[in-house]
Order: C-alpha cells, then sequence, then structure tokens
C-alpha cells in the first residue's frame, strides 16, 4: 500500500506525538501531506502561518513530508490532491468515537476515502496540543513534549504575543 495519505489537524502546536505518528506514516506511504486545518473556530494559540513554520521546522529532515493548509472540508482537500488515505490518532477511548464520526463523515463525503488510525506509543499517549499550550500559557517547561526543531520557535511566537497583548492594553 504505497500511495499518498495526509494527516489532518490544527497542530496547535505539534506535538511529540503527532511527530510520532508522521514518522510511522511515511514507513508505510510513499508520502503524506500533514495538512494544516486553518480551524479559527477553535481560536488557536498560534496562527496558521505560524503553525504552518512549526510544522515545516519540526519534519524538514522528513523528505516524503509536505506540509500544506487547507481551509474547505478534508474530503474535498483530499479530492484535491489525490488521496484516498486519512491518517488520524488515537490516544484514548474517548477520542474513538469522535474519530469514528468524523471517518464516516469523511467517507459519506468521498466515498474512496479510508480512515487509518494510529495508536500513539506509550511514552507520547498523555501528549496534547492542549495540554501543551496550558504549559506553555503557564510558563513550564515544554520541551519535552515538541519536536526540538521546533522549541525556540514556538517560545518566541508565544512570547511575542505576550508583549503584542501587553502592547494593547497599554
Amino acid at each position: 500500500m504505497r500511495e499518498l495519505a495526509i494527516y489532518p489537524g490544527t497542530f496547535d502546536p505539534i506535538t511529540n506525538g503527532h511527530l510520532d505518528i508522521i514518522k510511522r506514516s511515511i514507513e508505510i506511504f510513499d508520502r503524506v501531506i500533514v495538512a494544516v486545518a486553518a480551524s479559527n473556530a477553535k481560536k488557536p494559540m498560534f496562527c496558521l502561518q505560524e503553525r504552518l513554520e512549526i510544522l515545516k521546522l519540526s519534519t524538514s529532515d522528513l523528505p516524503k513530508v509536505q506540509v500544506e493548509s487547507f481551509e474547505n472540508l478534508l474530503a474535498d482537500f483530499a479530492r484535491e490532491k489525490g488521496a484516498r488515505v486519512i491518517i488520524r490518532g488515537l490516544r484514548a477511548v474517548s477520542d474513538f468515537e469522535y474519530e469514528l464520526q468524523m471517518g464516516y463523515a469523511n467517507a459519506s463525503l468521498n466515498d474512496t476515502l479510508e480512515t487509518i488510525y494510529f495508536m500513539p506509543t506509550l511514552q507520547n499517549a498523555f501528549i496534547s496540543s492542549s495540554v501543551v499550550r496550558s504549559i506553555i500559557e503557564h510558563n513550564g517547561r515544554f520541551s519535552h513534549l515538541v519536536p526540538e526543531s521546533a522549541v525556540a520557535f514556538i517560545l518566541s511566537s508565544y512570547q511575542q504575543k505576550i508583549l503584542d497583548s501587553k502592547a494593547k492594553k497599554d
């Protein structure tokens, strides 16, 4: 099964769990598009351009990975790219119901799509972007939870947001 797969998400920010799934995916597929959803409704900590940059830094040593953004339906994005496989991660049972619904919804919109679910490795099972964001917001140590190549950019971007926020208040 060597073809193109899409790994979608908001990646706000990417975690070592995401990177683990990306690396395992390129062992199975010839190419993987890491598709960054605009997701303005989720009010991400990092803007779309920052998330794209963080992902590009994190995957720069993985030539089989492309990083792209999308704002349309995932099923339509997959059709545009000629992809028939969507990759998703399942950390816990609580993820399963939502991911199952999304998989069925995508298949109903694009009947050529299959969704493949990856379980995280044990050391990454507890990591989520929301946990990382919370740690960042509380000035905690997060470098062990995200790709090393992205730590400085994440920290710099967040510190700039704080400075911008303070400047607006003044």
